[in-house]
């Protein structure tokens, strides 16, 4: 048990560690960071917009990093909100024209280095790698929730 347990850990960590050092070094031209990329991807495969708060759902983010990216990508003109009101967080982001372009690129980059890491997966183990991977969130989270639920 204890072999399997840092096994898994210093796996997922290692995993943790080369996907944020990957955003990074892929978005460096771009002139983006490691938390952008997950905003310009959902938001080029969401034509219909996505609020900050589905934004932070889908990208599981924390609300300050969420706001701090979206604030740094409307700055930059990635995107846009139409929103007049404070409470922007209920207001749908779009890309810009300058936003598509970027997602464009980050969806690319991110098809590329998936492809890159399958290298010696058939689509069966794949398939269940995924399947096992997302089991295995689903019983973590519910073990962080029940933490929860003791405070």
């Amino acid at each position: 048990m204890e072999e399997r347990f840092r096994t898994f850990t210093v796996l997922i960590a290692n995993i943790s560690r080369c996907i944020r050092r990957i955003k990074t070094e892929e978005m460096s031209d771009l002139n983006l960071k490691s938390p952008h990329v997950s905003c310009l991807y959902y938001l080029y495969k969401f034509k219909n917009g996505l609020t900050a708060t589905e934004l932070c759902d889908i990208c599981k983010e924390d609300k300050a990093a969420m706001s701090r990216s979206v604030e740094y990508l409307e700055k930059e003109g990635y995107i846009t909100c139409e929103a007049t009101t404070k409470k922007r967080y209920k207001s749908p982001f779009f890309l810009t024209e300058k936003g598509e372009t970027a997602g464009e690129i980050v969806a690319q980059k991110i098809d590329n280095v998936l492809a890159g890491a399958s290298i010696g997966l058939s689509e069966d183990d794949r398939l269940i790698f995924y399947r096992s991977l997302a089991l295995i969130s689903e019983n973590l989270q519910k073990i962080c929730d029940d933490y929860d639920d003791k405070e």
